[in-house]
Order: structure tokens, then sequence, then C-alpha cells
């Protein structure tokens, strides 16, 4: 049985935040729900100033507080090291949100994609309104755009009153493909992969460089690392090549 993890290299990530829309896109993450986010420090006084991103998601934790402390086991951990979602299972609690150190966990309070549902338009004699769009689109399904294969492990769009939070598109990789956010990355700054492959890309970069871990003195044991730091002259000086 595999072991997966991702490492995200930020020397390559220049914050362009196509991680995230692929993420929508894929999981039809609703309005206010970020299962792939982004930290954007800023540093300098203008006009020397400095961007510095750190892309977040779900750890997927080996030892991880949101399955220990969830009472309904809705929050588990799949024997491929995956922490996987039962929204069937969640009463709604927020347990596991009060438990995951790295805020990553959300909870849905209304119903999903309201926005589409809307049956005024935005400009009166303009536009469409949003109904009338999601309607022409996609066979009234709410939203204009909506994944079906999201369906096959997790509710198309997850449900008013429960959690939901990154899966390593558990889905996608059921049928051997990567998480979307990996595919999608101009920058292939994101490396997916088996731990327990000792030649595997991640174990190779693992060895390569020293990489770092969110609040690893918590004891969580991440399954996302982090290496290298973004340095623009020295991505200058190598073209931006490993």
């Amino acid at each position: 049985m595999p072991k997966y993890a991702m490492i995200i290299d930020l020397q390559r990530c220049v914050g362009c935040g196509a991680c995230s829309i692929a993420c929508r896109n894929e999981n039809n993450v609703s309005e206010g729900i970020y299962w792939s986010n982004k930290i954007t420090e800023t540093s300098g006084t203008f006009p020397n100033v400095r961007f510095h991103y750190l892309p977040t998601l779900c750890n997927h934790c080996s030892n991880a507080p949101c399955v220990t402390g969830c009472p309904t086991k809705a929050m588990h951990k799949q024997d491929n090291g995956i922490t996987m979602h039962d929204p069937d299972k969640c009463i709604g609690c927020r347990y596991c949100m009060y438990n995951c150190p790295y805020e990553v966990i959300y909870f849905n309070w209304q119903d999903p994609h309201k926005f589409w549902r809307e049956p005024k338009p935005v400009i009166e004699g303009g536009t469409s309104s949003p109904k009338e769009m999601a309607q022409k689109i996609n066979d009234g399904n709410g939203t204009p755009y909506s994944n079906p294969a999201r369906g096959k492990t997790l509710p198309e769009n997850r449900p008013k009153g429960v959690v939901e939070k990154c899966t390593f598109c558990d889905h996608r990789i059921k049928v051997g493909e990567i998480p979307y956010c990996v595919e999608a990355c101009p920058a292939d700054a994101r490396v997916f992969g088996d731990l327990d492959k000792p030649d595997s890309k991640v174990n190779r970069l693992l060895g390569k460089y020293k990489p770092y871990r969110l609040k690893e003195r918590l004891g969580t044991q991440p399954n996302v690392y982090y290496i290298r730091s973004y340095n623009p002259a020295h991505y200058k000086r190598t073209k931006g090549g490993i």
C-alpha cells in the first residue's frame, strides 16, 4: 500500500494561484471555502518590496488531530495515508476544525454555490441572472460548471452542515492520476508520489534538499513537505531550472 505525500518547491512557486483555481474546478469547491490556498507575506519598503508565498492545503498528517478528535469517525485515515472525510457520518460538531492546527478544514454554513440560485440579473436588462446562466450552461445543476468525477467518492457538491477539506484528489488517485493542483501548476512546483517507493521523485527530492513541514513541533507528522525558497537572483542565473 502506498503512502502518499506532496512536495512543494518554493523556489519554483511564483504565487500565481493556478493550484487554487484548478482545485476549485476539479472539486466543485464553493465560495468562501479553500481546499487549496496560500499565505502571502510582504517584506521591505516601497519601491523595494518582496512577496513570499507559502501554498497551503490539508497536510494529511500521519498523526492527524482532526481524526483523533472526531466523535463519529467521519474524519478518518485511509491505508494510503490520505486523511478522508465521510459527510454521511459528519454531525457538524466541528471538533476537527478546532483540533486542526493548520486551519485547513472548512464548515458549510449554507447550501453550496448559493450565488448561482440568485434569480436577479447582475445588471437589470443587460445580463442574465446567475440562475439563468447556470441553467443554460449546465442543465440547472447548481453552477455553470460542475465536475461529475468528484462525485465518485464524495457528494459532487458537499451539503450544508458538514465540513470539507482537500483530499489529495482521491478520486483521481483511484484511477491512476495525480492531484489536479499538481497537474495544473505551470511552474512544476508541486510533486506528488509514494514515500514507500525508494526511487520515487518525492524521495529523491527529500534526499537532495533539506525539507521542512509546517508546525512539526506538534508531532502531527504532516505529509506535505516544503523545499528551498524563492530567490530571484538564483532563479535568474539558472533560468528557473533545478
